[in-house]
């Protein structure tokens, strides 16, 4: 088995196992750019350490296990204008759908949420009708 099928394999398991662990500790799903975004507008700070601790975990790592297996290349683009562009993309698509990954697509469809599944199908369409566009059609990335 390719290692990056066993690295995908072992960042899912830790994800849901996060996911898991900050449901049962907290009651609430864990998703992550609702964990941000009250943050940032202070709108979610009563308990800002455990979702400081959280955020800074999403950051520190992945910077961890970069430097101990090496930095490996993407083959998307090295264009950092569309990279920045594209995360501004992500987290204002986050905040119109209620939800990221984590929240809709980990922790919503675990619970067989409505909502959750719907929402991750109409994501991941998207994600793929924008890779078609700008990678295929336009020549972007």
């Amino acid at each position: 088995m390719p290692i990056d099928w066993i690295m995908g394999l072992l960042g899912g398991l830790l994800i849901g196992a996060a996911g898991a662990v900050f449901l049962l500790v907290n009651g609430r799903v864990m998703g992550a750019s609702g964990i941000i975004g009250g943050l940032v507008d202070r709108s979610g700070l009563g308990n800002w350490p455990e979702k400081a601790a959280l955020i800074a975990g999403l950051i520190i790592v992945p910077a961890i296990m970069t430097l101990a297996m090496g930095i490996k290349p993407t083959y998307l683009t090295d264009n950092l204008l569309v990279v920045a562009i594209a995360g501004i993309f992500v987290g204002v698509g986050t905040r119109i759908a209620n939800g990221c990954t984590s929240g809709h697509g980990v922790c919503g469809i675990s619970r067989l949420s409505l909502r959750g599944i719907v929402a991750t199908v109409f994501y991941i369409g998207a994600g793929g009708l924008t890779v078609m566009l700008f990678k295929h059609v336009l020549g972007i990335i």
